[in-house]
């Protein structure tokens, strides 16, 4: 066996080959973290809850006006429960309803309750509709499920009276069925082994990856609750936690495992399978750390949004990856030290790894592509633009509770008042003039601003305003002519915040405001609009600059920033077309054309791009390595997508399948960010990946890794991969003989 140079240690590869060697204190320090992070999520873990603030606009003004001067009927989180029958008027069941509203009132948190009986408006034309509006300290929402049990006490009089009853807003999102994640979660965890035992062939193999995932996400994820107890967390995030946690964790391990076998099959000179996996932290080990890091930053770029809630929600997805990534470059060697040389055990077709000849079916790919690199290139250009055409129509808004499955109490309750009182019912605002202490007629201005607000063109109705009771405001709600979703909703606050109120109030010196559930989702909708640039440049600075760093290439920086950004764009356009256009939504239980989710788009900006960073990493890690040793960009581009290609594809379908299980929730965004993310790792592991990439990098030559002197001597140096393994002459550290495909590859035959 000939002499091999040895391999510098460094922290990496000291880090891996202790965990491999001390497996089991270290697999039992994870399981017992997991274990506590678990219970002490159960005894102290927080609650989801879709509330936010606007510090600084109209919407937040007005909430906290009427938190500081209103009364009880003004104050705090109001929530609907509609009352309908099929036969007669409500006021047929009077002595019920006056029963259920006083036992409403006993409930705890309860601030006020108005009677539909007494409460202009709260009657429809008709009588067979009533609303009874409840006011309560904080979201319903939050509270624990036990609390339906007396509201369920509280409405009995009315379902005894064959009134059927409903409950809408915060209520009904409490009573709503629990979501089935875990049925998702199963979902991609049977593809996730299938897929491992077809792309490796061994059950060991298979089996490693996911063990690592699992008690990654379940650290994760009950962290993420203790989280929660403190700052407030999105209905979202511990899904969206859930789909990053599981994707992520099992891609970075699949990585260590495949290096890792690699090095089982080629280092020599007596090394154990513990130094096997200390080369492979090492080496791989860095690329997950870039990876993660990529991702990371991409996620902590929401904060540039302004916005807390979809900060929050990032920093939720942020946490179990980077969880996922200690967990790979710990917990990972522990079980490949465990396994040692019998990683290959249980096999169900011959085990494969990393291919070292040039004959197979990557390598004969990158040879095709090289040969015709403006072909390809085009190609791949017009499939991501035809995909990105729907983007241009993009409509951001607000999913109501009319898109939510026919058998949710808020989706009746919906439906109900919307047929009974009109649809703008279900989107109405809140208008608040603070009088500011100046010494005004408040029968006159009254009277001018009641007739300024029914004259306002799309207002189907208005309430006189009132003073509160301190004579600090006047407040009226306004009702608009269309639904919450639809644009003149949107066009009308607009008008009364630009227009009406101003132009109403300017002689009085008073200062008019429009809030309201309604109001505040329209409004986040415009700051996430106006800050969507403004994340975008972030995060591709962000992005661009940690690439720069690692791969010392400046074209290599800006063509995978800007790849991704096409890869994105062509994610939004099939959103678009199947949500808002409506092109196969029925398919995903979505009946009905509904706009993107205001804040989707940025989430799945953050998330796509620091995915498709992830592959660019380890691709990008494998190329640059190859050219370090030989100076040759067509070997090296053929060199790095065949020893990544088969490892990208797996980690690919498993993240794709990781996602699209999520389809299986009812939660219409939930749906939307699924379909999302799992389209976007598709078109970035094929068509960016297996085309755009490498036609790029064969086109640009050795212009790929240039880098101007002195922008060389001001970045620091992170090496994303140590030193390449070296091959020995006989056999592996397993005592298994090399494949006679393991020469070293010849030279693809670049032009120099």
């Amino acid at each position: 066996m000939t002499s091999q140079p040895p391999t510098p240690v460094g922290r990496l590869h000291r880090l891996g080959r202790w965990c491999a060697r001390r497996a089991w204190w270290v697999l039992g320090t994870w399981l017992l973290v997991a274990v506590a992070a678990l219970g002490a999520d159960r005894a102290w873990g927080g609650t989801y809850d879709d509330d936010f603030s606007l510090p600084g606009t109209s919407v937040q003004t007005g909430s906290d006006l009427l938190d500081a001067h209103g009364s009880k009927a003004v104050r705090g989180t109001a929530s609907q429960i509609v009352l309908h029958t099929d036969s007669g008027t409500i006021d047929a069941h009077r002595d019920a309803v006056g029963d259920t509203v006083a036992e409403l009132a006993k409930l705890p948190d309860v601030l006020s309750v108005t009677d539909p009986l007494t409460n202009p408006g709260a009657l429809s034309a008709d009588g067979a509709t009533g609303i009874v509006t409840v006011r309560f300290t904080e979201s319903p929402a939050k509270f624990d499920k036990s609390y339906l049990d007396r509201v369920d006490d509280a409405v009995r009089p009315l379902r005894t009276d064959h009134v059927q009853v409903e409950y809408g807003g915060p209520l009904g999102q409490l009573a709503r069925p629990t979501a089935a994640d875990r049925l998702s979660e199963a979902i991609g965890l049977i593809i996730a082994v299938v897929v491992l035992l077809i792309g490796f062939g061994s059950i060991a193999a298979a089996l490693l990856p996911l063990l690592t995932a699992v008690v990654a996400l379940l650290t994760g994820i009950s962290l993420l609750g203790l989280l929660a107890a403190a700052v407030s967390l999105g209905n979202a995030a511990p899904t969206l936690a859930t789909m990053m946690g599981l994707g992520v964790g099992i891609d970075y391990t699949l990585f260590l495992i495949t290096r890792h076998r690699r090095l089982l099959r080629d280092i020599g000179d007596g090394a154990d399978a513990a130094e096997a996996a200390g080369r492979a932290v090492a080496t791989s080990g860095r690329a997950v750390i870039v990876a993660a890091a990529t991702v990371a930053l991409a996620l902590g770029g929401l904060y540039a949004s302004g916005v807390g809630f979809i900060g929050s929600l990032g920093a939720a997805a942020g946490l179990t990856v980077v969880v996922a990534a200690v967990a790979a470059l710990t917990l990972a060697p522990a079980l490949l030290g465990i396994a040692g040389c019998r990683i290959d055990r249980w096999r169900v077709r011959t085990p494969v790894d990393e291919p070292t000849g040039t004959t197979d079916t990557w390598h004969r790919w990158a040879g095709t592509v090289g040969r015709r690199p403006w072909l390809f290139l085009a190609v791949g250009i017009v499939i991501l633009g035809v995909l990105s055409i729907p983007t241009a129509s993009m409509r951001l808004g607000h999913i109501e509770h009319g898109a939510d499955p026919a058998d949710y109490t808020d989706r009746r309750a919906y439906d109900l008042i919307s047929d009974g009182f009109g649809p703008g019912t279900n989107g109405q605002f809140t208008v608040v003039a603070d009088l500011g202490g100046q010494q005004t007629d408040i029968k006159e201005l009254t009277t001018s601003l009641d007739d300024a607000l029914a004259a306002t063109p799309g207002v189907a109705h208005t309430s006189t305003p009132a003073a509160t009771d301190d004579q600090a405001l006047l407040v009226a709600t306004v009702t608009p002519d269309t639904g919450p979703e639809d644009q003149g909703t949107s066009d009308l606050l607009h008008r009364l915040e630009d227009d009406t109120l101003p132009d109403a109030l300017a002689a009085t010196g008073a200062h008019g405001y429009v809030t309201g559930v309604t109001a505040a989702q329209l409004t986040f909708r415009d700051v996430v609009v106006n800050r969507l640039p403004v994340i975008i440049a972030v995060v591709v600075a962000a992005a661009f600059l940690l690439l720069l760093t690692v791969f010392r290439s400046l074209l290599v920086a800006f063509k995978a920033a800007l790849l991704n950004l096409l890869s994105i764009g062509a994610a939004y356009g099939v959103v678009v077309a199947v949500f808002q256009w409506g092109w196969g939504g029925s398919l995903l239980g979505v009946d009905e054309p509904v706009p993107v989710e205001s804040y989707v788009p940025m989430m799945m900006f953050a998330i796509v791009f620091g995915l498709s960073m992830d592959y660019e990493v380890f691709l990008l890690s494998r190329i640059r390595e190859s050219w370090l040793h030989t100076k040759d960009n067509h070997l090296s581009v053929a060199t790095g997508l065949a020893g990544t290609a088969r490892v990208i594809t797996c980690a690919a379908l498993i993240m794709t399948s990781v996602f699209l299980a999520f389809l299986l929730s009812t939660n219409v965004v939930i749906k939307m960010l699924a379909l999302g993310l799992g389209v976007s790792v598709v078109i970035d592991a094929t068509v960016v990946r297996l085309v755009l990439v490498p036609a790029t990098m064969y086109l640009l030559g050795r212009a790929n890794w240039w880098l101007p002197h002195w922008l060389d001597r001001l970045l620091p140096h992170l090496d994303p991969e140590g030193p390449a393994p070296t091959v020995p002459d006989a056999e592996d550290i397993c005592g298994r003989e090399r494949p006679e495909s393991a020469e070293a590859p010849a030279t693809t035959g670049e032009q120099r």
